[in-house]
């Protein structure tokens, strides 16, 4: 029996702001419970509200990256219900009226060329954060109120996600596109990025389509979580269904927490609607008012986004989709010290390769972002240019890298002091070879008599001219010279 997997995110993002949304109080995380408030967060009696001018604008410049659609005039709501870690009571949101709709996001292929396409967006809107409970043992709860009222952006996904892989995606790049934006950090450890997960299922039977009641998934914690609720939810509610056969027209939406450490779903609650929450217009708040300079001067200030980035490094250096996805996804720091290395060198994959495989490890070795990278893009493009001219073979230039990292001399200086130097002169290297196969006879006899094949004979002879030459030969035209002689052994 055939079913069709239905996914929606609702994800919450912490603005990167240093004031409350309605309040001056500060937002820093990590600080003792309950000492990050203020009388605005703690909603005591007689406290006004006063709305965050830069979260207004964070918030803006993420819904125009999402190409979502700006309303010229929003307003806020109370969204009313009582929890331990409200305590207003109500949580000043945007019901009716949110300060954009729509949208979309394009989600690249996956590694193994699976998934990608665009998820489209239901609204983009803006609130207040709640606080937080921790649950602990003997039935006891704590509340910390630091993060009430911090900005929180809500990002809702049309059901356009078809597997938890493609819902992963989705969350990777919507975090990479928050941080090259700079609007959030998006430490879903810190709590700075959190999701909520919407599943059911279509299931073909008998040539008609049946739906499973719909489920939000919560207490997500990490992209782990989000890929491992999703698949346990799936076989949960086709397993349910052969059993009761209810569909969406006989339940109500469900809430269900996920637990990680036993891997399953638990019931929570049925879903409120938006009658349960008696949303009315907030009435301590103007509206907002949104002109188009407004507009144009956030847009303005975007720049390039990661899917265009990726685009322009497969069009402009002839890049694989795999690299250039490795390249951006990275962090912009990462982009854009590939790309200034780009501009001042035609060596294109290889300096894509060396950042990869050479400069990331070291950083991620020593901690470092690459604005803050020893070997500046420009020396290392220098590097990988002599590198691809034939002046420095691979471990040569592999051995520089390592010393300018070291003692951030100048390259020239380093090149000169180790005397680095590839021989290229065909003469010289053709006697090289002939002195490795003049000292190495069992090898060419193994040759001849089909005990060893000639790409091993090969390889063990590049080797001995290698150490002939101090290491310091060109290795394609090593291997040039070898092939040749080497044909007139087996030829």
């Amino acid at each position: 029996m055939d079913y069709t997997i239905i996914i929606g995110l609702e994800v919450h993002v912490q603005l990167s702001t240093e004031s409350k949304m309605f309040s001056a109080c500060g937002t820093e995380f990590g600080l003792p419970p309950n000492t990050q408030t203020d009388p605005v967060s703690l909603g005591l009696p007689g406290t006004l509200p006063v709305m965050n001018g830069k979260a207004f604008e964070l918030a803006l410049k993420t819904a125009l990256a999402l190409h979502a659609e700006i309303a010229p005039f929003t307003k806020w709501d109370r969204k009313n219900y009582y929890y331990p870690d409200l305590p207003k009571n109500y949580q000043i949101s945007q019901y009716d009226l949110p300060f954009s709709l729509g949208g979309w996001l394009d989600i690249p292929l996956q590694k193994d060329g699976s998934g990608g396409g665009r998820c489209g967006l239901t609204r983009v809107h803006l609130e207040e954060d709640t606080g937080k409970l921790t649950h602990g043992s003997g039935g006891f709860s704590e509340v910390d109120l630091n993060r009430a009222g911090i900005p929180l952006l809500e990002i809702v996904t049309e059901p356009d996600l078809r597997s938890s892989a493609d819902a992963r995606a989705c969350l990777d790049e919507l975090r990479l596109l928050l941080r090259y934006l700079g609007v959030s950090d998006c430490e879903m450890q810190e709590g700075s990025l959190r999701c909520d997960a919407n599943v059911n299922l279509h299931i073909e039977d008998n040539g008609q389509t049946i739906a499973t009641p719909i489920v939000e998934i919560k207490n997500l914690n990490s992209f782990r979580s989000v890929e491992r609720a999703l698949n346990y939810e799936v076989e949960r509610q086709f397993t349910k269904w052969k059993v009761d056969g209810l569909t969406i027209k006989d339940a109500f939406k469900e809430t269900r927490g996920w637990s990680d450490p036993e891997g399953i779903t638990k019931p929570q609650r049925q879903k409120e609607t938006a009658a349960d929450y008696r949303y009315f217009p907030e009435p301590d708040l103007v509206p907002v008012v949104v002109d188009q300079p407004w507009i144009d001067r956030i847009r303005a200030s975007i720049g390039e986004l990661p899917s265009a980035r990726r685009s322009r490094f497969e069009a402009d250096y002839g890049l694989s989709p795999y690299d250039a996805n490795v390249l951006v996804e990275q962090g912009q720091d990462v982009a854009d010290y590939f790309d200034t290395v780009a501009k001042t060198t035609n060596a294109y994959k290889l300096a894509s390769n060396w950042i990869q495989q050479d400069i990331l490890r070291v950083a991620k070795e020593r901690k470092l972002t690459l604005d803050k990278f020893p070997v500046r893009p420009e020396t290392l493009a220098d590097l990988v240019g002599r590198v691809d001219r034939s002046e420095l073979n691979t471990n040569q230039g592999r051995e520089v890298l390592g010393k300018l990292i070291e003692t951030g001399e100048p390259l020239d200086t380093i090149i000169e002091a180790g005397g680095y130097k590839m021989v290229s002169n065909r003469d010289e290297i053709a006697a090289a070879v002939d002195a490795a196969l003049a000292a190495n006879p069992k090898a060419i006899e193994d040759l001849k008599d089909g005990k060893k094949k000639p790409d091993a004979v090969k390889g063990f002879l590049r080797g001995q001219v290698m150490k002939l030459t101090g290491g310091k030969a060109d290795p394609a035209l090593v291997g040039e010279i070898l092939g040749t002689k080497l044909a007139e052994f087996v030829g």
